[in-house]
């Protein structure tokens, strides 16, 4: 592992320092630090200086990142979409581990260096997409961090064997375990969730479950999830994605729903996609929730949408919430960053000595302005290493 020290860069757009870094990890900051003599030494030239990125919720295992373009004519309906997409996958053959990597690539090129995925587990293709994001995580293992969770894009009850397919996952190595809709796709929470923690406290593996029902239904459903998040003293380890009932319902419900999820660590992901209502970010942060950002789906059966810039996603949810203030639009990018890495439970992150050198430089004046731009990434450093110069992987690590 290189000694690299960097000289003359902003962190978080501070005061100008230099950064030394030694076997992966941020070893020494301060201004004018001697050059060791092993060291490579590279100029910020007054850059802005970032800690890597983090991508809180992505599906590397669906994309068609670089691929032809997929013609979407998929119906309305959340079950149109899970059913289109499981068809396609099994006709086109899709390579999941072909194309997981390839997206965590362009992911890492432009910053990223901690991601956490949904991988799709169901009984027709088995566990064919979560060994090929597994190969994935294992090639880049060095450098990018990932997060994998075993997920019942299909639902959990409505097909039988998912329960236990979902259990091999976790026995193979998955990190977390997802969870859907318990009403609304699986039409037994009581049950769905019964089992999707038991199979959890089992393998004493962390939780996130995608809770995409709306108003009544959706309050229902994560009060339930709550019920059993502290009965089995899962403090801390659960993770509620996209939570748009915490957009539909009333104020005083919704206070009383984050101060419970508060108070039981229970994290919410957000894409703050711009077509559902979306949980109030300023209201869960002040009532102690951890808010994360991710970008959900990018190029696939789902969506045609989405980029692998997660200051690009920082500045979508700087929009969708309306965030105009510079101490706001910091917000946008901590869900990226530091919320990013603690509500998903990555250790040893940030500009601190002896975290991890995950490293982000970019020309930008401010942190806002960063955001607003999102300039071309000058230089990445992942767990030490350069991998990647204006937003280009190094070539060694491009035909990984």
């Amino acid at each position: 592992m290189p000694t690299l020290l960097i000289r003359n860069v902003r962190p978080l757009g501070a005061s100008p320092v230099d950064v030394l870094v030694r076997d992966g990890r941020i070893s020494e900051i301060g201004a004018t630090l001697s050059a060791p003599a092993d060291a490579t030494v590279e100029e910020g030239g007054g850059a802005l200086l970032l800690p890597g990125l983090v991508e809180g919720h992505t599906h590397l295992d669906k994309t068609m990142w670089g691929m032809d373009w997929y013609r979407n004519e998929v119906g309305t309906n959340l079950i149109d979409k899970i059913e289109n997409e499981r068809a396609f996958r099994h006709a086109s053959g899709h390579d999941a581990a072909a194309q997981s990597l390839v997206l965590a690539k362009a992911f890492l090129a432009l910053g990223t260096t901690r991601l956490r995925t949904h991988v799709d587990v169901d009984t027709q293709a088995g566990l064919r997409h979560l060994e090929g994001t597994l190969r994935t995580r294992d090639v880049l293992r060095d450098l990018q961090q990932i997060q994998i969770v075993a997920f019942p894009q299909s639902g959990l009850l409505g097909r039988p064997g998912t329960a236990e397919l979902l259990d091999q996952s976790l026995a193979l190595g998955a990190d977390v375990l997802g969870g859907l809709d318990p009403c609304a796709i699986d039409g037994d929470p009581v049950k769905s969730l019964d089992v999707l923690f038991g199979i959890a406290d089992k393998h004493q593996r962390p939780i996130d479950i995608h809770l995409h029902e709306p108003g009544a239904m959706g309050a229902f459903s994560l009060d339930l999830i709550l019920q059993r998040t502290e009965a089995l003293g899962m403090q801390g380890k659960v993770a509620v994605s996209h939570g748009f009932c915490l957009g539909d319902v009333a104020e005083r419900e919704r206070e009383t729903l984050l101060a419970r999820m508060a108070r039981l660590g229970v994290v919410l992901v957000t894409s703050a996609p711009p077509s559902r209502s979306v949980p109030p970010l300023m209201a869960c942060r002040q009532a102690g929730v951890t808010v994360v950002g991710g970008n959900d789906g990018i190029r696939d059966a789902w969506t045609p949408y989405g980029n692998p810039d997660m200051l690009e996603r920082a500045m979508l949810i700087g929009l969708r919430y309306n965030l105009r203030r510079d101490d706001e639009v910091e917000v946008a990018l901590d869900t990226v960053t530091h919320a990013g890495a603690r509500g998903c439970g990555f250790e040893a992150y940030g500009l601190v000595p002896g975290n991890r050198a995950d490293l982000v430089l970019v020309d930008a004046q401010t942190v806002a302005h960063a955001v607003v731009s999102r300039p071309v990434r000058r230089l990445v450093v992942a767990g030490g290493r350069v991998v990647a110069r204006d937003g280009t992987l190094e070539a060694g690590i491009a035909s990984l």
